[in-house]
C-alpha cells in the first residue's frame, strides 16, 4: 500500500469540497520545478536541450522553455518516463484520445485529476444550472469504454453528486435506444435533466425522440457538449426541438482534450458574447479575422495556464502526465495578448478564451468519437 498515495488523494479530497481560493502566482514555475524534479523524461528533454532547471525564476524564463508536443514528446519517450517517478503506479486509470490527429493516444491519469476538472463541471452544473439546489439526472452520452469522454464525464458528475449536490448519474453512453429506454422512466422524478454528449449525437438522440413522440419539453432539458464546434442557429435549433427556453443558459459547451481533462467552458456570458457576434457578421470578421466563428470559453487561471503560438494554443497543466507547454491543434487566441500568465489568481472571475477547435471529423465524414453523422450545421476549422 503507497500511504503517500493515501495522502494525495485526501488531500485532493479535501481541496475540492473546500471553497475555492486563490491560487499563488508562482503555481506555473512550482509545476515546471516539480516536473524537472520528478518526470524522467522531461528531465531529460531539458537535458539535451541544455537547459538547468534552477535557470528558470521568473516567465520571461519560462517562455525560452521548448514546446511540446505529441511527436517531440510523448511519442519519443517510454509511457512509464512521462510520468511522475518514472512508474505508472501513481495513475489509476487510463484514457485514450480519439485519434482525430491520425492515432489514438494513451493518457495516464489519477483520481485526484478528476477533482480538477471537476472544478470545471461545478461551474456548468451547479452556477448555470443550479444543480446545487434542483435534483439533476445526468445522462451520459459521451462513448463508455477507453476513450477520455464517458468515463471522465461520469466520474467528474460522481464527485458533485459526492460534494453534496442532488445529482444521480445514468450512463448510457451512445447507445441511442438505452438513452431513449430510460430517460422516460427516470425524468418524472428529477427537477431536470441534462444531457451530456456530442452534438451531432446528442441532436440525433433529441430527433429520434421527436420521431418517437417524446415530450422533450415536460423535462427540463439542459445540454452540456463537447467536441464538437457548433453554430448559433444549431444551437437555436437544437432548444426549439428539445423544448430549451433559454439556449445561452441551458446549453453549455466545453473545450477539453484526452491530454488533460477540461481546459475551459462556455457560461451564459461568453454564449450571450458569441450570440451577439453571430448577428453581426462583419463584427466577427473584424474581431477574429475570419468569418467562422469561433468557440467562447472561460477558464481558471489557477489550473490551467495558457500561451498561443503562432495562432495555436499552448498550455501548462499538471495531470498523470504533467505537461509544460504542450502544444495542441487548436487555434486560440486571447483578447489583445498572447498569454495569460497567472497575477492577483482567482477561481471566481474567470477570463475569457477565445478558441476554434480543430476538427475530429474522419475521412468518410463522421464524428471520430461517436461515430455519428456529421451535421451540416456542425462548424468546423
Amino acid at each position: 500500500m503507497d500511504s503517500s498515495r493515501q495522502t494525495r488523494v485526501r488531500q485532493a479530497f479535501d481541496d475540492f469540497f473546500s471553497p475555492a481560493e486563490p491560487k499563488s502566482e508562482s503555481w506555473v514555475l512550482d509545476l515546471f520545478q516539480r516536473t524537472a524534479q520528478t518526470v524522467p523524461a522531461y528531465r531529460k528533454l531539458l537535458r539535451d536541450n541544455g537547459i538547468e532547471p534552477a535557470s528558470i525564476t521568473t516567465f520571461e524564463d519560462f517562455q525560452r522553455l521548448p514546446l511540446l508536443d505529441k511527436q517531440s514528446y510523448h511519442e519519443r519517450y517510454p509511457l512509464p518516463e512521462l510520468c511522475r517517478d518514472g512508474t505508472l503506479a501513481g495513475c489509476d486509470m487510463i484514457a485514450v484520445s480519439s485519434g482525430s490527429s491520425g492515432r489514438p493516444t494513451i493518457w495516464p491519469r489519477a483520481l485526484e485529476d478528476e477533482l480538477h476538472v471537476a472544478r470545471r463541471f461545478e461551474q456548468v452544473l451547479v452556477d448555470g444550472f443550479a444543480a446545487g439546489q434542483r435534483a439533476t439526472l445526468a445522462v451520459v452520452c459521451f462513448p463508455l469504454g477507453t476513450w477520455v469522454g464517458g468515463l471522465f464525464t461520469q466520474a467528474c458528475v460522481r464527485h458533485l453528486a459526492a460534494k453534496g449536490c442532488p445529482i444521480t448519474v445514468v450512463a448510457p453512453g451512445n447507445n441511442k435506444a438505452e438513452i431513449l429506454r430510460v430517460l422516460p422512466e427516470l425524468a418524472p422524478h428529477f427537477e431536470q435533466v441534462v444531457l451530456l454528449g456530442y452534438p451531432p449525437f446528442v441532436k440525433d438522440v433529441v430527433d429520434t425522440g421527436v420521431a418517437k413522440g417524446v415530450d422533450w419539453s415536460a423535462y427540463v432539458i439542459k445540454l452540456v457538449l463537447a467536441g464538437e464546434v457548433f453554430s448559433e442557429q444549431w444551437r437555436d435549433l437544437v432548444s426549439r426541438r428539445a423544448g430549451i427556453a433559454d439556449p445561452v443558459r441551458d446549453i453549455a459547451s466545453l473545450y477539453g482534450t484526452a491530454d488533460s481533462g477540461v481546459l475551459g467552458n462556455e457560461t451564459a456570458v461568453s454564449a450571450g458574447i458569441r450570440r451577439f457576434l453571430a448577428d453581426r457578421p462583419s463584427l466577427a470578421r473584424e474581431i477574429f479575422g475570419d468569418s467562422r466563428l469561433p468557440t467562447l470559453v472561460q477558464y481558471d487561471p489557477a489550473s490551467r495556464f495558457f500561451e498561443v503560438h503562432n495562432g495555436t494554443l499552448v498550455f501548462t497543466a499538471d495531470g498523470g502526465i504533467p505537461l509544460i507547454r504542450y502544444r495542441i491543434a487548436t487555434r486560440a487566441g486571447f483578447s489583445g495578448t498572447t498569454s495569460c500568465w497567472p497575477t492577483a489568481l482567482s477561481t471566481v472571475s474567470l477570463p475569457r478564451l477565445v478558441l476554434n477547435c480543430r476538427s475530429s471529423t474522419s475521412s468518410d465524414g463522421r464524428c471520430s468519437r461517436c461515430r455519428s453523422s456529421a451535421r451540416t450545421s456542425i462548424r468546423r476549422t
